[in-house]
């Protein structure tokens, strides 16, 4: 079969895009938890770590051809009338872990940072680099299953599938160096960047519940959609700059005030 039809071109640049447009979160993932490792070795966890996500990624996008069936098939059920019901496949569970995984990371770098006295003075010991290159990886394989279904359902055709994924990680390892310099430069966004990781992780699990047919107490649970994580990311931003720009405004004239009572 040839490759590099005109149909097949298009397809690559619609699934070019696709990577792009879900990696977002996966790439914020990467940024926040590349800064664990030691400074000196920070790009070259992201990178590494990156990397060898999208070779597993081609691999994985490989099996998921052959057998997507064993996917899909149910592993076990809950039925519990009225309290917890659903029926678990291969691709619910693993969503379902990765979003319990990620809510965990921010919630403990939330606190980590609430229980910081001095800022200037921070002592953290810096964790194993072989340990966040395997949390990297994982957590990319996670965030690449609606990718790869997505793109399955697009074309079959393996060639233009691999090369999408190949350009997509060579674009995440790009912009992670980006984002990781501009938290490192801008400190105050990183608790609105684990925020945003906390919805990432809402997400996940929402997603997982869907696929399992998930109820609680006998209402079934609802995926959110990417246009709503959008519009979250969106809002939460935009309230983070108002934020900023108010407390300057009252610092200001507090100073002004206390230069007026001094006077």
């Amino acid at each position: 079969m040839e490759i590099f039809t005109v149909e097949n071109l298009i397809t690559l640049g619609m699934l070019t895009l696709l990577q792009a447009v879900l990696g977002f979160d996966n790439l914020l993932y990467i940024s926040l938890e590349s800064k664990r490792a030691p400074p000196e070795h920070q790009v070259k966890v992201r990178r590494l770590g990156i990397g060898l996500a999208v070779a597993l990624r081609i691999v994985l996008l490989f099996l998921i051809m052959q057998v997507i069936q064993l996917f899909q098939n149910p592993m076990f059920s809950m039925n519990w009338k009225n309290v917890v019901e659903g029926t678990f496949n291969f691709h619910a569970v693993i969503v379902l872990l990765g979003g319990i995984f990620i809510i965990y990371t921010a919630t403990k770098e939330i606190w980590h940072m609430m229980s910081i006295d001095d800022l200037g003075h921070e002592e953290r010991n810096p964790s194993s680099v072989v340990k966040i290159i395997a949390l990297i990886v994982a957590m990319n394989l996670v965030f690449s299953f609606d990718s790869i279904l997505s793109a399955i359902a697009l074309t079959d055709v393996f060639m233009v599938m691999a090369i999408a994924i190949i350009i997509g990680g060579i674009l995440m390892i790009w912009l992670s160096d980006h984002v990781a310099t501009f938290l490192e430069k801008n400190r105050m966004y990183e608790v609105l960047g684990l925020f945003i990781l906390l919805v990432v992780g809402i997400m996940l699990i929402t997603e997982g519940g869907h696929l399992a047919h998930l109820k609680l107490f006998g209402n079934a649970i609802v995926p959110m959609t990417k246009t709503t994580f959008y519009f979250v990311i969106v809002v939460m931003a935009l309230s983070d700059v108002v934020q900023s720009r108010y407390r300057k405004k009252l610092m200001v004239e507090s100073s002004l005030q206390r230069g007026r009572a001094k006077a």
